[in-house]
């Protein structure tokens, strides 16, 4: 798999489960359960016999899900993950030799690295992205902002330690691509077969990532004093300060009158989010598509602001990065 397009599809994912799974007939059906929560994406460790035959289930049942190997110690685990239809593997250590022997293979390596020497290590054989392990037991994430300093171009996947109350913290750093943990995936539900309580804490968990909420209305008037006359009412009535724009009046941070009709027949929606562009992965699998013509962008690239191309009631929806 590409690269870039491998680190792509992990940064819209978020989110890595890492998976022990003994009974290799679960397979599919926790690949389901991970699917349906908005989890494209699994490690399945080679710390249980057949994780071989789970990953070659998982990839035949869904073949646009990013499923990899992890704790690949060997170039013989390596041989076997790729044969399985791996499209990537991870290790908790640094072994060159197996790393290589990946690489030359055309399938991506994320090794564990701990320290700065690791990570030279790594960039040595040509790679931009490892797994930092343990994560909160090696210091966590200022930790990693200071051994990462020095070392511009490479980024990070977080495990051990990261669940969901951590998670959002890891992600805000831009270094970080995404997160591997396995408090979505417990033992005790995948061994009851508890399919739909995983689905349930995988949306729990997608959900608390993109950390969706009402940033503000905004209603289309006619004209310039329409817009400053309904505002204007807002701060009479609530205090909700009146603010004349460009192309609009806002009434405090919560309503804003267009000065002309714009997007959406009575208006439209603005719904903050921690990252605009997992959102819209998130959305499109859901059959919710954005408007990428309408996309704005940062100075460093990143999509701060797009609208969705579908209405809800009469209404526009766009999604804006949180600040």
């Amino acid at each position: 798999m590409d690269n870039t397009k491998f680190l792509e599809q992990l940064e819209c994912t978020g989110i890595v489960p890492v998976i022990k799974l003994e009974n290799t007939d679960d397979a599919v059906n926790l690949a389901k359960a991970l699917y349906d929560g908005g989890i494209h994406c699994a490690e399945v460790t080679f710390r249980a016999e057949g994780a071989d035959k789970v990953i070659s289930q998982m990839v035949k049942a869904y073949p646009d899900m990013l499923v990899g190997a992890g704790t690949v110690l060997t170039t013989e685990q390596c041989d076997r993950a790729i044969e399985a239809g791996a499209k990537f593997c991870v290790a908790p250590g640094l072994n060159p030799k197996v790393v290589q022997h990946c690489l030359d293979k055309g399938v991506p390596f994320a090794p564990g690295v701990a320290n700065g020497s690791q990570i030279e290590q790594a960039m040595e054989l040509g790679l931009d992205f490892v797994k930092f392990f343990p994560a909160e037991q090696a210091g966590g994430l200022p930790y990693i902002k200071a051994v990462s300093a020095p070392y511009s171009s490479m980024k990070f996947m977080p495990t051990g330690g990261v669940n969901e109350n951590n998670l959002n913290t890891y992600l805000a750093f831009k270094k970080i691509v995404c997160c591997g943990g396995s408090w979505i995936v417990p033992d005790k539900l995948v061994k009851a077969g508890k399919w739909e309580e995983i689905t349930a804490l995988c949306r729990s968990a997608v959900n608390k990532m993109l950390g969706f909420e009402l940033a503000h209305i905004g209603i289309n008037c006619d004209s310039e004093s329409e817009a400053l006359d309904v505002t204007s009412k807002f701060d009479k009535l609530f205090g909700w300060e009146q603010k004349n724009g460009n192309s609009s009046v806002f009434a405090g941070g919560a309503v804003e009158c267009m000065k002309a009709p714009f997007k959406g027949a009575k208006g439209h929606i603005a719904v903050r989010t921690n990252s605009v562009r997992r959102a819209v992965y998130q959305l499109a699998h859901q059959g919710i598509e954005a408007d990428m013509s309408t996309a704005k962008y940062d100075a460093d690239g990143r999509m701060t602001v797009v609208y969705l191309k579908e209405d809800f009631g009469g209404f526009a929806v766009h999604l804006v990065e949180k600040k």
